[in-house]
């Protein structure tokens, strides 16, 4: 196997498929280090092609991304359209509304259909766990998870972490230039249903951050200790010393049964609140990858909080991260110098 890459003073990873051996991107969990800060920073070139007035680029021109999501989401769906579009590419979006699925046909047919239509990549969101991985096994173009059950969401993980990165460059953080080594990070809501939990805890213990998850006992994964973070179940202490607090919604609309007495009484315990906001670090970095329930999990004040919330910036980074993503996975379609199927040897994983 190729020896593992390294940036140049640039902070690029050489090209070639070395830097980012796989076909699809199902999990932040199928990445080692070194491909996750490869992806950051193929991002930031989109980053500043996002801020100029003239937002296109043709490198997907000619190429056809279908968006398939099975599970409703405003958010994800427009930034993955805004992505394709301005790499050039022509973006179907298929509505769980629309789908076939709705009338019985099974998600092995429906992946069947969708590669006869040979299509350059295919971005998935699905509500149950494992549903991307079974129809990225039965295409022939590279698949995007966009969130599946409650399994993972890794390109909300990568643009949090681009995020972060942003706003400590900006604070003179230099010590976060690329990893996130020893950044103390508070993640705290219903970390048992929240695929962006597991995802970012991934993403975030790769970099060298210290993560700690906070949440009620009823909403706390058992063994969540084996993923490398420290549990609380007493926010106030989850806060202390914390230099980025990332806030959840409930996931209501996974839970079966009753896990929190009332949100009221959610809020008092575990809404993040300015006067709660204090016993983090001063100036900690405020984030949520929405959508938010304000006055639940967090406070309006919080939430709009000049200097320290980070939450649109996080938006703006989800196209730059997304472009990333399409424009790597469809380099070997596109004939790209050291990206070819030579160049991999069979080494897609």
């Amino acid at each position: 196997m190729t020896a593992t890459p390294t940036p140049s003073a640039s902070g690029r990873f050489p090209a070639g498929w070395y830097a980012f051996p796989h076909r699809d991107l199902l999990g932040i969990g199928q990445l080692q280090t070194h491909e996750i800060m490869f992806l950051l920073a193929e991002a930031e070139q989109w980053v500043e092609l996002n801020r100029q007035p003239s937002k296109h680029s043709n490198s997907l021109s000619g190429l056809t991304i279908i968006n398939a999501f099975f599970e409703n989401s405003t958010r994800t769906l427009l930034s993955f359209e805004i992505a394709g579009k301005r790499l050039g590419a022509d973006v179907v979006n298929m509505h769980a509304a629309q789908s076939s699925v709705k009338k019985g046909e099974t998600l092995i047919d429906t992946a069947v259909t969708l590669n006869a239509m040979r299509a350059d990549a295919i971005v998935i969101r699905h509500a149950s766990s494992g549903a991307v991985r079974l129809i990225a096994e039965q295409v022939d173009c590279p698949v995007l998870n966009a969130g599946d059950g409650q399994h993972e969401h890794p390109t909300q993980a990568l643009l949090d972490a681009l995020a972060l990165r942003h706003a400590l460059r900006e604070r003179g953080r230099t010590e976060f230039a690329e990893g996130l080594w020893g950044l103390r990070v508070t993640i705290c809501g219903d970390i048992l249903h929240s695929r962006v939990a597991r995802s970012n805890i991934l993403c975030l213990t790769a970099l060298g951050a210290e993560v700690r998850v906070c949440a009620p006992p009823a909403l706390m994964p058992a063994g969540i200790e084996e993923m490398g973070v420290k549990p609380f179940h007493d926010f106030d202490a989850a806060l202390d010393g914390a230099e980025v607090v990332m806030m959840l919604r409930l996931q209501n609309e996974r839970m079966n049964g009753q896990f929190v007495p009332s949100t009221r009484e959610y809020r008092h315990l575990y809404g993040l609140t300015a006067k709660r906001l204090k016993k983090a670090e001063p100036n900690a970095l405020i984030m949520h990858p929405g959508p938010m329930n304000r006055g639940v999990e967090i406070d309006n004040d919080v939430a709009d909080l000049e200097g320290r919330s980070i939450i649109t910036r996080q938006v703006e980074m989800g196209v730059a991260i997304r472009m990333a993503c399409l424009e790597v996975l469809t380099r070997r379609t596109r004939g790209v110098p050291g990206w070819s199927a030579a160049d991999m040897a069979g080494e897609i994983v």
